[in-house]
């Protein structure tokens, strides 16, 4: 099938490539109260789509989500997801049950990868073996899909890479779909710089999983404007693989190694929740009154909440509400309709109160009551 080769563009950003985001851990003890982590598939939002497309911060799809095939039978769809390794995770997977429900003319068949390549590649392989219409891959790695593309594509059926990008034959795949995470990481860059206002910053970094596009992207993203700040200082940058947990144990280890550092960027919420229990642990003082900038990334609920409460400086969202875009790509290719090569889901950025940028929105509670996740 055809596809258009225009990239759609988010208004005012210039979008470079497409990744994705990255467990329902529990905030910080003794920070101020946030609400529950939702649990993967019962407890994360569950707004229609109808709402989530009129609330969420994202590019217009399709209204009609339903997409009944041609002899009025379901349309199977088989989607590989990461796992549960985050609040945004919870959300993004609620979203596509939401999305791809019998009540809007799909079969969903899901599988959650809980972070493992290998199961991901079997679960792909098993969509194929029975003949999904449809199949959508949050892809846990970039690297080493070729094969199981070519796979589905010699089975005649259409692959959609949403969230997250691959290493491999664009002609292999119909569309990407999902936020630029270069760009997300150039929004951290830019804020910080603006914040700073040219004092100096010495960087712990605490990545998502090793190999991971979200990783990768943010990283670049801060890393070309980090780059050109000679008074900034990366000191050390290591993965919390994108949970509490992880995120916690990472910051354990910086502070043993580092006492001069005054800005940790955490690629997610939960690395940051985890990242903040161990400076309280160590009697770190940090967010808008505190020796240490903290900059997130994803946006949940819990972490405007923690912008809210000034404990995060500043907070880049990934928006997780993206199945409605795949189901309008479905739409038009049933209907054997044209669709882009690519669709960039629009990110915002969130400051905390008595934060003023060009490049965020100061936050306020109406604007996290307005929230759809």
């Amino acid at each position: 099938m055809k596809k258009k080769l225009a990239l759609l563009l988010v208004a005012g950003m210039t979008m470079a490539s497409l990744a994705g985001c990255g467990g329902n851990d529990v905030a910080p003890a003794d920070a101020a109260p946030a609400e529950e982590a939702p649990a993967a598939e019962e407890e994360a939002p569950a707004e229609d789509a109808a709402e989530a497309e009129e609330e969420a911060p994202v590019e217009e799809a399709a209204d009609d989500t339903a997409a009944p095939a041609a002899d009025g039978e379901l349309v199977r769809v088989g989607f590989a997801q990461v796992g549960h390794e985050s609040d945004w995770r919870a959300a993004n997977t609620q979203n596509y049950q939401d999305t791809f429900s019998e009540a809007n003319g799909y079969e969903l068949s899901f599988v959650d990868a809980d972070n493992d390549n290998a199961v991901q590649l079997e679960a792909v392989r098993t969509f194929i073996q029975q003949e999904m219409d449809y199949i959508c891959i949050a892809p846990i790695e970039t690297a080493g899909w070729d094969t199981v593309l070519q796979e589905a594509q010699d089975a005649g059926i259409p692959v959609l890479i949403v969230d997250r990008s691959v290493d491999a034959d664009a002609s292999l795949y119909e569309t990407q779909i999902g936020c630029d995470m270069v760009a997300e990481g150039e929004m951290a860059g830019n804020w910080l710089a603006e914040y700073l206002n040219g004092e100096a910053a010495n960087i712990l970094v605490i990545e998502g999983s090793v190999g991971a596009s979200a990783t990768l992207g943010r990283t670049e993203g801060f890393n070309n404007i980090a780059g050109q700040h000679s008074e900034w200082t990366i000191l050390d940058s290591q993965s919390g693989d994108f949970t509490q947990a992880g995120g916690q144990e990472v910051m354990e280890s910086f502070i043993k190694s580092y006492s001069d550092f005054n800005v940790v960027v955490c690629q997610n919420d939960n690395e940051a929740y985890g990242a903040m229990d161990a400076m309280d642990a160590a009697g770190i003082t940090y967010g808008v009154d505190g020796d240490v900038i903290i900059i997130s990334f994803d946006a949940t609920h819990d972490g405007l909440q923690y912008t809210l409460d000034g404990k995060i400086n500043c907070n880049v969202e990934c928006n997780p509400l993206q199945a409605e875009f795949a189901a309008e790509v479905i739409q038009k290719l049933q209907a054997g309709e044209a669709i882009d090569a690519q669709t960039v889901v629009v990110d915002q950025a969130f400051v905390a109160p008595g934060i003023e940028s060009q490049y965020a929105t100061t936050m306020t509670q109406e604007v996290l009551d307005g929230r759809a996740y």
